[in-house]
């Protein structure tokens, strides 16, 4: 299998656990990912979502952003606030899937509505499920994003 263009990251995600001394199934556990997975964004054979690089990037003890960036999410020089913005949508847990999108569409409209485009490296949380990192209220049922709003 090729390698998409994200070895780069995975390459520096292996030396920063080895400086942090962590197996693979220690970061893996920490960051609350399968082992499988974290190996495959290692091998640069998976392009994480920001969402997981944020909780790899908490296991770690190093910034998220940096993560961002080497994994192409995010340009050096983009806007910072919109980012974070989006990735605590994203890593919220108490949100479902079809709620931090909604909030994110939202989001991006005022942005749009006041002069600001989309960033090219929009974060994305479709592969968020491929980390089982999908989430759901409390209850375990997904809540209608429209309710959500007081």
């Amino acid at each position: 299998m090729a390698s998409l263009n994200v070895g780069n990251l995975g390459e520096y995600l292996r030396e920063q656990r080895r400086n942090a001394q962590l197996s693979l199934r220690q970061l893996a556990d920490a960051a609350g990912v399968s082992n499988p997975y974290l190996s495959q964004i290692e091998r640069g054979l998976r392009k994480p979502s920001a969402e997981v690089l944020q909780q790899v990037a908490k296991a770690l003890r190093i910034s998220a952003e940096t993560l961002y960036v080497r994994a192409g999410i995010l340009d050096a020089e983009r806007d910072r606030d919109e980012v974070e913005t989006r990735a605590v949508i994203l890593a919220d847990p108490t949100l479902t899937e079809a709620q931090k999108q909604a909030l994110l569409q939202i989001y991006e409209s005022f942005r749009k509505e006041n002069g600001f485009a989309a960033g090219d490296g929009a974060v994305d949380a479709q592969d968020d499920d491929a980390a089982g990192t999908g989430t759901r209220t409390a209850g375990g049922t997904d809540a209608d994003p429209q309710q959500t709003a007081s």
